[in-house]
């Protein structure tokens, strides 16, 4: 079950494929892929997607009660830009697939300080010319970034203990990676500051996590994917 979480989410070597790697969306639902700690009020919703049915168990009780209720008026007005934010949140992650390519078996570390400082510079200005607070909008790509990281990570684990899945291509970071990631930035900036009326609303977790979820059963998130993608969000809200 999906939840919005700064928590990494264990890497194992039994890792689905996504992106370019992609098995078919398994019958399990996206849920039993997260972290166990559930947004209840997000889930209900949205595990029909993918053809899954909640458990009878209390959290299920929950999650249908809260996807239930009324959604404060002023959450109503931008149900699409926090959708929306979370699809580019989606489709930054399946970008990390690349980026892991492009890196395995070189000297390049995962962890590259100065690409994120400047990229969370360039945040910084953009978010002031579109009168967003500069220190959310960084948090934000922050949380985007170590869920870049998490899912790198988990594709050496797979590649390391499977050597017949390494990618038999290496992308270009500088040509084709990095140019799709700043375009990424400028749609989710302008995604964000159309947050403003649901982002400090008591719905907007639920609505994010929803959201997510239809996200990473559109990508076709596998467990590593789906777990970066709830880890990238946790800052949008509040």
């Amino acid at each position: 079950m999906i939840v919005l979480s700064r928590e990494r989410t264990p890497v194992r070597g039994d890792f689905g494929k996504a992106a370019r790697y992609t098995r078919p969306v398994p019958k399990t639902p996206v849920r039993a892929c997260l972290s166990p700690r559930l947004l209840a009020a997000g889930c209900a919703a949205v595990l029909a997607l993918g053809g899954a049915a909640l458990p009878a168990t209390a959290s299920a009780a929950t999650a249908s009660s809260a996807a239930a209720a009324p959604v404060p008026r002023t959450a109503r007005a931008a149900p699409h830009a926090l959708t929306e934010v979370a699809s580019l949140a989606a489709d930054r992650l399946a970008l990390a697939d690349k980026v892991a390519a492009a890196k395995y078996g070189t000297p390049a570390p995962i962890d590259d300080p100065a690409r994120e400082r400047q990229v969370l510079d360039d945040v910084a200005r953009r978010a002031v010319a579109l009168g967003l607070d500069p220190a959310w909008a960084q948090a934000v790509f922050r949380d985007q970034m170590e869920a870049n990281k998490q899912v790198q990570r988990g594709l050496y684990a797979r590649w390391d203990a499977h050597p017949e899945e390494r990618p038999a291509e290496r992308p270009d970071l500088a040509k084709e990676v990095r140019p799709a990631l700043d375009r990424i930035t400028v749609a989710l900036l302008d995604a964000l500051r159309a947050t403003a009326p649901a982002r400090t609303s008591p719905a907007c977790t639920p609505l994010l996590a929803s959201a997510a979820l239809r996200a990473a059963h559109t990508h076709g998130f596998d467990a590593l994917h789906a777990g970066a993608l709830a880890r990238a969000l946790p800052s949008v809200c509040g």
